[in-house]
């Protein structure tokens, strides 16, 4: 049997490889098991679409029960612990970075033995990246007909290193003036700004702390002969002062290394968008970052690469740079070839709430009342789903500005309107009601309304609070907060053949308030920029459920499975079961509390038989799990050895299919038995 895959899935075609027969761009992809004997996963997200989707089907409802346990990788050795990396699989090899050093490693993908790595040496840049062990994984592409893995360190260079060897790539980029580095195969990118921003510059310690910081938390992408490089800053919540580097993509020659182009997500005078920063001349002068920190996507076939932003430096207080501030909280749309912007969206007008994007934009094609349209997906921390046509920006239903609540600090003007889409409908928690918290029995709710009585609630994007407000709240609390709706650990998902997002979110809120920016600045050890803030973000204050309950009903965290042909949800499940220690709670003695869900976000990924995603049992017993992707019955569950992190990918390799997941410092393949 063979299926045609939508245009969108086509973009996987890299990904392919059955039977070595398969090339870089659409057509028909065998099912049948025994004509899979090599299927690759090349991106961190499988495919440049992100959809962690994969054509092996193995594994189906009949053997699932019967996966164990193939091998076990063990990072422990190269300082790994958040398991923030999903591994490629792409020419019989598994590629993954692991560690503070964010070594490049290289495994067979049938025994799990390490076949090379590669490590950078040590610069102070790298000491002080705030995420360092975050590098999610790595890229692909290929220079004169060999395979090649690219990099971006926590120290912001990009190296380039031969797939069969770990060698650093010969002719690309050079000498970085740093004892110990390759004379080859790295490109100082921090220098690379230096130059073009006018900074001060040192190899070992970088651009100053005074102009900012800039590291990286997700890998770069390749997109025929280039590579572009989003990066990430010091955290919005530890930044004080308003001066920091522009968070730019930037786009380099696959082969040589050479710089190609800058996106400037911050606009210069004169550029687009420069008007959305109201009365500032020059706002890369006064204020930086709008790091597209999160996984990049494209469209080989179109050549268009995509990114999704975050704020300006700093969070939860924007006073210091009026206005919508493009292109913060965007997604941005470019030219591969020539980083000329084809569209944008901006998601939050002057975010001060920590809404920036934290997943991959997925891409695919639906069938919208009888036209194939090419589609992308952004599942976000509020709870919706952006929705446009890929090559033009236009949403595929209708996206209203309504009006929303007004900020009580003195100094910050909010957008008085806040984008929200009519299709799909939210898919958790938005806004905070007495109707949304716990209510297993009546005095639960009391006290739950009573835990919260001191807080400022109201709808989606509730504005934080002074810590001197004159409501004498102790915080305001936001829903989704910053922690809640979709996040990093549960990339969404996505089966193009069909045309369904999976998007997995928990319920939650924040409760963050500010200060004046020397209060906090004062607990910093080294603070990046130069002149103070009037407010910066002290600490959280959580409220907490009565009893040591959750605050809010269940499900405490879902999957949802939303049908991007119409905008319509198909189901929705919970996570995982329903933790012992809420089922067994003396409080919900003979109360019939339903199927609550943990409380964890679900990594998945899709095959043409079933969704997989990973969570806990009631007693904490991590499992894989198996659910019917058209209605969310679970099929199947398989214990596994620990729980997963981020991430989940699947591999075909000499004809046995693997499942990949990811836990902690480790990386544990499940297979069928021989």
């Amino acid at each position: 049997m063979k299926i045609k895959l939508p245009a969108a899935a086509g973009l996987a075609a890299g990904s392919l490889r059955l039977a070595g027969a398969l090339a870089l761009s659409m057509g028909l992809y065998s099912h049948a098991g025994a004509q899979q004997e090599t299927v690759e996963w090349v991106t961190l997200g499988s495919d440049h679409a992100h959809t962690r989707y994969t054509t092996s089907s193995q594994i189906n409802a009949n053997n699932f029960t019967q996966l164990q346990t193939a091998w076990i990788w063990d990072g422990a050795s190269f300082n790994a612990s958040s398991g923030r990396s999903t591994p490629s699989y792409v020419d019989g090899k598994l590629f993954t970075v692991a560690g503070d050093r964010r070594h490049v490693i290289a495994i067979d993908p049938e025994t799990g033995e390490t076949i090379w790595s590669y490590r950078e040496p040590h610069t102070f840049r790298h000491e002080y990246s705030m995420r360092k062990d975050y590098g999610k994984g790595v890229a692909y592409g290929e220079v004169d007909g060999k395979g090649v893995i690219y990099i971006i360190s926590p120290a912001f260079f990009l190296t380039a290193l031969d797939a069969e060897t770990g060698a650093p790539l010969e002719g690309f980029g050079g000498p970085v003036g740093l004892e110990g580095f390759p004379e080859t195969g790295v490109v100082d990118m921090q220098r690379t700004i230096a130059e073009y921003m006018g900074y001060d510059f040192d190899p070992y310690y970088g651009i100053p702390l005074e102009e900012g910081y800039i590291t990286a938390s997700s890998p770069p992408i390749v997109v025929n002969n280039t590579v572009v490089v989003g990066n990430s800053a010091e955290q919005g919540y530890n930044q004080t002062r308003i001066e920091n580097i522009p968070g730019d993509i930037l786009a380099f020659d696959t082969k040589s290394g050479d710089f190609k182009w800058k996106f400037n997500v911050i606009p210069e005078a004169g550029e687009f968008g420069i008007d959305t920063w109201e009365g500032i001349p020059n706002p890369r002068d006064l204020t930086g970052e709008v790091s597209p920190w999160a996984p990049l996507s494209a469209d080989v076939e179109a050549g268009i690469v995509y990114a999704v932003t975050n704020p300006p430096t700093i969070d939860y207080y924007g006073g210091h740079a009026p206005g919508d501030n493009l292109f913060g909280t965007s997604i941005i749309a470019m030219d591969a070839e020539t980083g000329e912007r084809v569209w944008h969206f901006q998601f939050v007008h002057h975010d001060v709430w920590n809404y920036d994007t934290p997943t991959a934009p997925v891409l695919m094609d639906v069938n919208i009342n009888g036209r194939t349209v090419p589609a992308i997906a952004q599942a976000t921390k509020q709870a919706f789903v952006y929705a446009f046509n890929r090559l033009t920006g236009e949403p595929l239903w209708p996206i209203e500005e309504r009006p929303v609540p007004q900020s009580r600090i003195p100094g910050e003007q909010l957008s008085p309107t806040q984008p929200f889409p009519t299709k799909p409908a939210p898919f958790d928690m938005q806004g905070l009601t007495h109707d949304n918290l716990i209510d297993f029995t009546p005095e639960l709710r009391q006290q739950a309304i009573e835990a919260i009585a001191n807080y400022e609630i109201g709808p989606l994007f509730n504005p934080p609070l002074h810590s001197n407000n004159d409501l004498g709240k102790v915080a305001a609390l936001w829903c989704p907060g910053d922690g809640g709706g979709a996040n990093i650990p549960g990339p969404a998902v996505a089966d193009p053949v069909n045309g369904i997002l999976y998007v997995t979110s928990r319920s939650a809120c924040s409760s963050r308030v500010v200060a004046p920016a020397q209060e906090r600045d004062a607990m910093l050890e080294l603070p990046t920029g130069t002149t103070f803030s009037r407010f910066a973000s002290l600490r959280a204050l959580p409220v907490r459920g009565p009893q040591g309950l959750p605050l809010y009903k269940p499900p405490y965290s879902r999957i949802t499975a939303i049908d991007m042909n119409t905008g319509e949800h198909l189901w929705m499940i919970p996570v995982g079961d329903t933790p012992d220690r809420i089922r067994n709670h003396p409080a919900l003695a003979g109360v019939d509390i339903g199927h609550t869900g943990t409380g964890a976000l679900a990594p998945m990924t899709v095959t043409p038989n079933m969704l997989f995603y990973a969570s806990e049992g009631s007693d904490g017993t991590p499992y894989l799990f198996a659910v019917n992707k058209m209605t969310g019955e679970e099929i199947g569950r398989v214990q596994v050895p620990d729980s997963s992190n981020f991430g989940m990918m699947s591999y075909t390799h000499k004809g046995k299919q693997y499942v990949m997941l990811q836990t902690g410092s480790k990386l544990t393949a499940v297979a069928l038995p021989d």
